[in-house]
């Protein structure tokens, strides 16, 4: 990378949080993609989150070369990662050159992003796991209503989530194509695929199959995927709402799912329930709380 974007990085962000920025070249006459547009050049600077405040994006020049600079939060990087969203942003901060570092901060965060450690991993499957459930218990709705097309859909998008949960027990970070990421590994989850799509069987008997399938996973694994939401409710010695399991940031990529996770855990005895004291009584009610 040209020394003129090492001086103007440095110079920009003079008294600000800025941990470091990397450089992502547009390759050849490849696709340029939406990220990119016509630039030669991405910059990601990259802050500490407190120091962000919705989406930020400069167009300039240096020289003859024209770059779009944007600037995230460090914070919004390990989401998207877990989320699976703003792919290219994170293919580019991955695979892009570091033009600059304050403390190592940048080539530690690519470090603990690409070295997929333990609590990456637990958050990534507890992720994949609700929406696995989503989508299973979506098929299920419709096979009841024997609407068969819109459940061979939510089958197909289970099997990608139940995909997705095969790589991480491998170490191996899910990307956007999981079945050619799959290929070489020989799955239960791609045997399923493989019936779901070319069997000679009806669309009915394919999908109730699959279903019994995912039926035995949900059984057998839902504590394994489930382990970082276990972990915090038995993290202290009062039990939870479920608003305040909601409202925990380590929990933000699950909230949606949330409520339906932790009544499947309580039905599998993984999870026990109590009611409120007394003195938190609402009318005649009493609220649920959770613990583990």
């Amino acid at each position: 990378m040209e020394p003129t974007f090492f001086s103007f990085t440095n110079k920009e962000k003079n008294g600000h949080r800025a941990i470091g920025a990397v450089g992502y070249r547009h390759a050849g006459n490849s696709f340029h993609g939406s990220l990119l547009h016509d630039f030669e050049l991405l910059v990601l600077v990259v802050f500490e989150d407190e120091d962000i405040d919705g989406l930020q994006i400069e167009h300039c020049m240096s020289g003859n070369i024209q770059y779009q600079m944007r600037y995230i939060g460090k914070n919004e990087l390990q989401r998207w990662v877990i989320e699976g969203e703003n792919r290219e942003i994170v293919k580019c901060f991955m695979k892009g050159e570091v033009i600059w570092d304050v403390g190592g901060e940048v080539t530690k965060l690519r470090n603990e992003l690409t070295g997929f450690g333990n609590s990456m991993r637990e958050r990534l499957k507890l992720k994949e796991f609700a929406k696995f459930l989503r989508t299973y218990v979506e098929a299920k709705q419709y096979t009841r209503e024997r609407d068969f097309t819109d459940a061979y859909y939510s089958v197909l998008q289970t099997l990608k989530h139940y995909a997705r949960i095969e790589l991480i027990d491998q170490g191996i970070a899910p990307e956007h194509s999981v079945w050619e990421q799959l290929r070489s590994i020989n799955t239960v989850v791609h045997k399923l695929f493989d019936e779901l799509t070319e069997s000679k069987e009806t669309l009915e008997q394919r999908v109730e199959l699959v279903l019994l399938a995912c039926e035995f996973f949900v059984m057998s694994r839902m504590e394994d995927c489930c382990s970082a939401l276990l972990r915090v409710l038995g993290s202290r010695r009062e039990a939870w709402s479920i608003q305040e399991l909601i409202a925990l940031p380590e929990m933000a990529h699950v909230k949606e799912e949330l409520p339906m996770i932790i009544r499947k855990l309580v039905y599998r005895s993984l999870v026990k329930q109590s009611t409120a004291v007394p003195g938190e009584r609402r009318g005649d009610s009493r609220e649920i709380r959770y613990w583990a």
